[in-house]
């Protein structure tokens, strides 16, 4: 099967960016994404607009991606798409769209797990970038979700660590909007952040046994230090807000590595990846690089474009699972709270 010149098409659209991309033989030939950014107007995503946006956008976002791949429809071999999880009126769009088009075509259909998505993008083929080899551990960071998962196998995975509440991109984005940042807030308070004094302002770590993670007390101490603060000084934001900043992602970078370090040392294994919109951060990475130098890690951190919601990381796990014969029936629903 390996042997084949194989083409898939990938189609994610789990939430607000409408994506697709084609796969050949493990390299991606194009990664088509379409952003909402009505969502902006009311400082995260509206589902309903969510699900609207991507029936307007995914027939011409999927042509978009046939043309640049330099190929037709009828060249495909399967279609990849989002099962879940995810926003399920979003979901049910490309779930929709993925299932008449294989149909139509008469291709095999491949149901995708939007989390394995952002581990398994570490196996795109990609000039200058390292792939993991099993075991390792992966961090999956984002605005819904933050996991510690170990990696036996392309599809062996077990989640060993997640949040018990918000998850690490909800932190970052409603310690933003206490700070009056627009959203999403993660990008401005990195940016910020580089800025800023990282020890200016201590916030207490959630507290949480084993390699859970808690962010919801963390987001109520940014509320009330900011409250306190601004009583006693109207511009305290304003005067001091790349300290801010900092503080913030200093801790949150703190919470994740020290569970990170904790798996690292249960497992005995050393091999460290991250992948999710979160993993963008620019401390984070960094964190993560200087965890080879101190605890003795190799890192892998996937290239910019397949951090966030993508249809390539899609598109790979199609691919790895048509090499195995992994197709889904037409009667495959989506799932929005899909486990890995």
């Amino acid at each position: 099967m390996s042997s084949q010149n194989i083409y898939i098409l990938g189609i994610e659209s789990s939430c607000d960016d409408t994506a697709a991309s084609i796969i050949y033989n493990g390299r991606i030939l194009s990664n088509v994404i379409a952003s909402q950014k009505i969502h902006e107007e009311y400082g995260g995503v509206v589902p309903e607009l969510a699900s609207r946006a991507h029936q307007q956008n995914i027939v011409p976002v999927v042509h978009q991606a046939l043309e640049k791949a330099g190929i037709t429809k009828d060249e495909l071999h399967a279609i990849a798409f989002t099962k879940g999880p995810g926003l399920m009126g979003s979901l049910l769009v490309g779930t929709s769209f993925a299932k008449s088009l294989a149909y139509g075509l008469n291709i095999p259909l491949i149901d995708v797990n939007h989390m394995q998505g952002h581990i398994l993008a570490h196996y795109i083929d990609e000039d200058g970038y390292k792939k993991p080899p099993f075991p390792f551990l992966a961090m999956t960071i984002s605005g819904g979700h933050t996991q510690i998962v170990r990696v036996d196998h392309y599809f062996d995975m077990t989640v060993i660590g997640e949040t018990i509440d918000d998850a690490v991109g909800e932190a970052f984005d409603k310690s933003g909007k206490i700070l009056g940042l627009g959203y999403p807030a993660g990008p401005e308070i990195d940016k910020r952040a580089a800025l800023g004094n990282p020890k200016a302002f201590k916030f207490t770590k959630p507290k949480v046994d084993g390699l859970n993670f808690s962010f919801s007390g963390f987001k109520t101490a940014v509320l009330y230090f900011i409250q306190r603060e601004v009583k006693a000084n109207p511009n305290f934001i304003e005067e001091n807000l790349n300290d801010i900043c900092a503080s913030i992602q200093y801790t949150i970078i703190g919470i994740l590595m020290d569970k990170l370090k904790l798996a690292s040392k249960q497992t005995g294994i050393k091999h460290i990846a991250i992948g999710g919109g979160v993993s963008a951060n620019s401390g984070i990475r960094k964190a993560l690089k200087d965890g080879e130098q101190k605890f003795g890690w190799t890192t892998y951190i996937p290239k910019f474009e397949f951090t966030t919601d993508n249809a390539a990381m899609i598109a790979i796990v199609g691919y790895l699972k048509f090499l195995e014969g992994d197709f889904a029936e037409q009667n495959v629903v989506a799932s929005a709270r899909l486990k890995i």
